[in-house]
């Protein structure tokens, strides 16, 4: 898996991302306790944090879009420094405002456009990785590896910018935060591997890749909005469980706890051949989760539910790889930054709604009922996976020795014909992302 790093361009382009995401995994944090230090409420933090994981949820297959139309370059370094400026704002209304409600109002307002404005690294790394290496088990030890570095960001970035904050001041872990983020994304667009990805040309309107229309597609985010609901509970659960057994500090060794199976599965699930097809890979490994949730919901001690966490996110990135592969595979090139996104978007849109319902469910009833709940929905989502589907993509690219990206065109019925200069520079269509 680690022989993916020996493609020309992969370190240059990848650690820079890596760097650039670190600042997603710092963001939430620097938010919440900026805003909680400023207003002295909780409350208001938690609406501002609200207001940016929300933005970065409802725009990120738009900004995904935009890096797929003007290329790598343009759209990630334009949004890299919006959002760094968003960031800097941050800080400052941090640093010098006084009156809790002018600091609530602004912090809400700069919340949002950095929440709008966030790059969508991650989306474009596994672009660069499919430009990089050949589709099948090279692509798949690629984002294997891409999956457990992001896994292992989520771990110590909010314990990296909480040492920042708890050293220094939260206006300076926002200042950090801007820096961080648009130090990673001007460093991977200035990669070549990254340069060379600087758009496709607009086509007709009817042939543009739109991945929400391609078949199956939509089913296939169904599904994971399951396995997202599993880890917005385990969110909520592990902290809740953690105070009901007289141990809130546990509540960050149960999360790393989750977080280090996944990384584990991740790697695991990168080292192994796979004979079986995505859809069979899909069903299986979202059904695993889910199963393996109502089990660890029968689980009470702190010690046993722990081990249960971590064979529970053993689960979560290999399934999260497998979705980022039928991506990959069934959607054209000029879709496969938003077909990433919206990837990531299915996950966190399972996640959060799960987190909304947990809190109540886990105070009404109990973490373990909360996971029950979340681990029979998830199994009945896995069903939906179109495998057949799925597996005919496959089959039609060993077959035709072509790549994903023809087949993809090949699958949806879609021609690839070549734009006509006219098209180029019609009025209201020169480039502008489809309307819905």
């Amino acid at each position: 898996m680690f022989a993916s790093l020996r493609l020309p361009g992969a370190l240059r382009a990848f650690v820079p991302a890596l760097v650039g995401r670190s600042a997603l995994a710092m963001a939430g944090l620097a938010v919440l306790l900026a805003v909680q230090e400023g207003t002295g409420s909780f409350a208001l933090a938690g609406l501002a944090s609200a207001a940016f994981g929300l933005a970065n949820v409802v725009a990120a297959p738009w900004r995904a879009r935009a890096v797929d139309r003007w290329g790598q370059p343009r759209a990630l370094g334009l949004l890299g420094i919006v959002q760094a400026a968003g960031f800097v704002g941050f800080g400052i209304v941090s640093a010098v405002a006084t009156a809790p409600g002018s600091v609530a109002g602004w912090s809400v307002a700069l919340a949002v456009v950095v929440g709008l404005s966030a790059p969508p690294l991650g989306a474009a790394m596994r672009v660069v990785w499919s430009s990089l290496t050949d589709a099948g088990p090279q692509r798949e030890k690629a984002f294997s590896l891409d999956a457990v570095a992001e896994e292992l960001l989520f771990v110590g970035g909010p314990v990296a910018i909480t040492a920042i904050i708890v050293a220094s001041s939260p206006s300076v872990g926002l200042f950090v935060t801007a820096g961080v983020g648009l130090v990673g994304t001007l460093g991977l667009i200035t990669s070549r591997a990254s340069a060379a990805l600087s758009g496709i040309p607009p086509r007709a309107r009817e042939h543009r890749a739109r991945p929400l229309v391609v078949p199956g597609f939509l089913r296939v985010l169904v599904v994971l909005t399951g396995v997202g609901a599993v880890l917005g509970v385990v969110e909520i659960g592990a902290p809740a469980l953690a105070a009901e057994e007289g141990a809130v500090a546990v509540s960050g060794w149960l999360l790393a706890a989750f977080a280090a199976g996944s990384a584990a599965g991740g790697l695991l699930y990168g080292h192994v051949r796979w004979r079986a097809s995505l859809g069979v890979r899909l069903l299986v490994l979202c059904a695993a989760i889910g199963l393996t949730a109502v089990a660890v919901s029968t689980l009470g001690s702190l010690p046993l539910f722990a081990g249960g966490l971590v064979l529970l996110g053993a689960f979560l990135a290999p399934s999260l790889i497998t979705g980022y592969l039928v991506a990959d595979t069934v959607v054209a090139p000029d879709g496969r930054t938003e077909a990433s996104a919206w990837i990531n978007t299915a996950v966190n849109l399972g996640a959060s709604l799960a987190s909304a319902v947990a809190g109540a469910v886990i105070d009404a009833s109990g973490t373990g009922v909360a996971l029950l709940v979340v681990g029979v929905v998830a199994v009945a989502l896995a069903a939906v996976v179109p495998v057949r589907r799925l597996r005919g993509v496959e089959e039609t690219a060993d077959q035709s020795g072509r790549g994903s990206a023809d087949v993809a065109v090949a699958a949806a019925g879609r021609a690839e014909p070549e734009v006509e200069p006219d098209e180029l520079v019609r009025g209201g269509d020169a480039g502008l992302p489809p309307e819905k």
